[in-house]
């Protein structure tokens, strides 16, 4: 067999971390069918097949994933030392994140960030899923949310989280004023992380026999408690700014601290890297101011916005 050209199995890599073509077509600079023509002729080379390919990505075969095992390593030692030369990239970063908490929490406080590092270069990349590092050797960091154990990363806690139940000033003024922490009679939509169960147990509210409408995804949630369809379970990070616009209004003045809080997650790699040594510096700061402010008074009736 003759020598392999060392773009094949760049390409290859770079599939096998990312899971997905279009994500390794665009770190070469490839169209999607260049990149996938490329991996088929590195596998008719091998007589080997190196992927299943699937409707949401592709995954390795044993014999792919012996190969990535031989070979990897040897491109990350490439990438390191040619790091050290891209004085650049030093000042660039890519960090992951929920779209949801970049718009509601990250975005507005950007201009702080700008001002004390203007030469800083921060892309974001939206993502509900937890980041696998090596898979994604362009970001070098990322929030999320959880309990703060994730593998082969460093996770700093930022802030912490509540939940309240959260409803449309329309809603409010159709029921006739704010209800008590029963919410008796009020219309409740079922969310996706289950939590009525626990706030019924924590304050002694009975369970509804059935729920107006059912959400799997935060977003559209939000969507219906903003069209006045019902009561939610707000995470107050996410609901903060919809609340103090006056979008939304919080219903009782309880609130449940939950268990998860919101990380800043790197690889061991990212420890190196000036840039986020300064955005870490940043935003643990923020962090701390914003904890220290997290909970929100309770419930005005007057204060609610007039028909």
């Amino acid at each position: 067999m003759s020598r392999l050209p060392l773009g094949l199995l760049q390409g290859f890599v770079l599939v096998a971390r990312s899971g997905k073509f279009s994500r390794a077509a665009e770190q070469l600079n490839l169209t999607v069918s260049a990149l996938s023509h490329q991996i088929r002729n590195l596998e008719g080379r091998l007589g080997r097949t190196l992927f299943d390919r699937g409707p949401r990505g592709v995954t390795l075969t044993a014999e792919g994933s012996q190969l990535l095992d031989a070979i990897g390593h040897h491109f990350e030692g490439i990438e390191h030392a040619f790091g050290r030369y891209q004085s650049r990239h030093q000042d660039s970063i890519t960090l992951s994140m929920m779209p949801s908490v970049a718009s509601s929490w990250l975005v507005p406080r950007l201009p702080r960030l700008i001002a004390k590092y203007p030469e800083l270069e921060l892309s974001q990349h939206s993502s509900t899923e937890v980041i696998d590092f090596d898979r994604e050797p362009t970001i070098d960091c990322a929030m999320r949310y959880g309990l703060g154990v994730w593998p082969r990363t460093r996770a700093e806690r930022l802030f912490g989280e509540y939940i309240v139940p959260i409803a449309s000033p329309s809603l409010v003024r159709r029921m006739g004023g704010l209800p008590d922490v029963s919410l008796k009679g009020w219309p409740l939509l079922g969310d996706p992380s289950g939590r009525w169960s626990d706030w019924a147990a924590e304050f002694g509210m009975p369970l509804p026999s059935r729920y107006v409408a059912r959400f799997d995804n935060t977003e559209s949630l939000q969507r219906a408690v903003l069209e006045g369809l019902g009561v939610a379970l707000g995470r107050l990070v996410m609901a903060r700014s919809l609340i103090e616009c006056g979008a939304l209004t919080v219903l009782c003045k309880e609130r449940m601290r939950v268990t998860e809080a919101y990380y800043l997650v790197y690889p061991k790699r990212s420890e190196s890297h000036c840039g986020v040594t300064k955005f870490r510096e940043w935003l643990l700061a923020e962090a701390a101011e914003y904890e220290a402010g997290l909970s929100l008074p309770g419930p005005v009736e007057s204060e609610l916005p007039k028909a």
